[in-house]
């Protein structure tokens, strides 16, 4: 006989997890009996938020769905955050819930939430486990759910008087799930759609990637010679160097990518949804009228056709296509090779750092990282318009290199760096972070240090909610209204959790921080204080008004 919650964690050891990240609650109580002497690691965090994200960034890293637990209500509802990321991110997650006893439902008890219904509008499954002799049937179930077709989280709520009863059931053995199958015939009508092309161009993304399916999309546009773009945070499906990679398809994207994107005239899109990000709204690619050739690569069948009406669709895993297309040999001198050329050479021109204001400039941070972090760094980074820097001057390494929302989710970053650095302790792992981003989950440091996870933020401060403050300007300028901030000392913050902590005010001081950073062991804090009049890569904060101002 076991309880519910040590069926649990025999369940999850046999699905292989090694670590799980929970904030505990008495309504699972038996679960947390159950990990005691599981072999899984359980990490602790100081707000279900973090939790989430960490466990969201695990799935990232691995392909396999990152595991949380939480409280019921108001744990959950926190947590909600998390859930929300792994969604639109496609990544593979379980989240356990504690939940109330089942004979006090409908009554409004203490903490009581319906998380069928909560959960069912951002989760691909949500349900509650009634049964204790299910327990193994409905995880089986959650892990084939969660990495199957289009990955994604799923929500289990566990009663307490469930996962505390104990009961003879047994276990169900793990499976793994058989990817779509590709055949030969399948990739020959996609090279001969692609040989039509003038002007064609790659776009990768999507989840559940591999080091092996970046370097086998690398392979493939060398031998075939084709611009290769990336959706919006995924620069990490082939290494940025690489003469063949053009750009990403982001928020504040090279505007010669941009209409690159509109002159294409065949698009082969590997693995993502290709959203409203990728195409600026759906401005630049009309979903009713492309105007160009569709080739559509996603692991799920559902997607594909449901806004693109491809010309050619492949159910199937982007990385298991592409070991096939990096099988193939190249038409040796396409007609396409002086377009690509060009391509990346507007690529070359977009990187090169346009001056900001200030004593401390954060394009020439940005390329100092690019140029001196170890090849198998890892950099994380939330939302704000320090992201955008980060993601113009950066030059991302093939996967893993980059872990970041593309839902867009404040302080997802330092989270996700400690998942990073403890999936990888031996690498470098940096977030990057604005202070409003940073604030979100800053509390995570003690997390940080409880696990040993000796991650290094940078913090760009600059006094404001950036990104809402350049909307503001544009649309009501001068009528400065919430986006103003009042912080900390981050550099005594750090040092008050145990860590390290430095304040940069110039440039040139930036390396010789980083390296006393490095060497502290410690999860370590660069504050960069930043001048006000600076906003994003292309514009000052005057500028930006005095433009709004002529407009009215």
């Amino acid at each position: 006989m076991r309880h519910g919650g040590k069926i649990l964690a025999d369940q999850l050891a046999i699905h292989g997890v090694r670590r799980v990240f929970s904030v505990p609650g008495e309504s699972f109580l038996a679960a947390l009996d159950g990990l005691h002497d599981s072999g899984i690691e359980n990490i602790v965090c100081r707000h279900e938020g973090g939790a989430a994200m960490m466990a969201e960034a695990h799935g990232k890293l691995t392909g396999q769905p990152g595991i949380v637990f939480v409280t019921r209500g108001p744990g959950a509802t926190n947590a909600s955050a998390g859930v929300h990321v792994a969604r639109q991110d496609s990544t593979p997650m379980i989240m356990f819930v504690g939940q109330i006893a089942r004979a006090h439902r409908d009554r409004e008890a203490f903490q009581e939430v319906d998380y069928r219904a909560f959960f069912g509008g951002i989760a691909k499954w949500a349900t509650e486990i009634d049964q204790i002799e299910r327990l193994p049937e409905y995880i089986s179930r959650a892990f084939h759910v969660a990495t199957s077709g289009r990955p994604g989280p799923v929500v289990l709520a566990l009663p307490e008087d469930m996962l505390s009863g104990s009961a003879e059931v047994p276990d169900i053995p793990a499976r793994a799930v058989q990817p779509a199958s590709v055949c030969e015939d399948q990739i020959d009508a996609l090279l001969e759609r692609l040989a039509q092309a003038q002007r064609p161009l790659v776009i990768a993304g999507g989840s559940v990637w591999s080091s092996a399916a970046a370097e086998g999309l690398a392979a493939f546009a060398r031998a075939f010679d084709l611009p290769v773009a990336v959706s919006f945070r995924r620069q990490d499906r082939m290494d940025n160097r690489h003469p063949n990679y053009v750009g990403d398809l982001s928020v504040g994207m090279n505007p010669r990518l941009a209409q690159r994107l509109r002159e294409a005239d065949c698009l082969l899109i590997l693995g993502s949804r290709f959203g409203d990000i990728a195409t600026n709204g759906y401005e630049l690619v009309d979903p009713a009228a492309p105007g160009k050739t569709i080739l559509h690569v996603h692991s799920d069948p559902d997607e594909l056709g449901r806004v693109w009406r491809p010309d050619l669709a492949i159910a199937a895993p982007a990385p298991d296509v592409i070991a096939r297309l990096a099988g193939r040999a190249g038409p040796g001198q396409p007609v396409w090779s002086g377009w690509t050329r060009a391509a990346r050479a507007d690529y070359e021109a977009w990187t090169q750092p346009v001056p900001t204001p200030g004593a401390v400039q954060l394009e020439q941070v940005m390329r100092w990282l690019s140029d001196h972090l170890p090849e198998d760094a890892i950099v994380t980074n939330g939302a704000g318009n320090y992201a955008a820097f980060l993601h113009r001057y950066y030059r991302a390494r093939a996967f893993p290199a980059q872990l970041a929302p593309t839902s867009g989710s404040m302080g997802y970053g330092f989270p996700a760096a400690i998942s990073a650095k403890l999936e990888h302790p031996g690498r470098t792992v940096i977030c990057m972070a604005g202070d409003g981003c940073f604030q979100m989950t800053l509390n995570e440091m003690s997390t940080a240090r409880q696990h040993d996870a000796a991650v290094i933020t940078i913090v760009a401060n600059n006094g404001r909610y950036g990104t809402i403050r350049m909307h503001q300007e544009r649309h009501y300028p001068g009528r400065v209204s919430g986006t103003d901030l009042f912080n900390p000392d981050y550099a005594a913050l750090a040092r008050a959790y145990g860590g390290h902590g430095e304040v940069v005010e110039r440039t040139e001081d930036f390396a010789d921080a980083f390296a006393r950073a490095e060497a502290s062991g410690l999860p370590s804090v660069i504050e960069l204080r930043l001048d006000p009049d600076m906003l994003t890569p292309g514009k000052t904060l005057s500028e930006t008004r005095a433009e709004a101002l002529a407009g009215a």
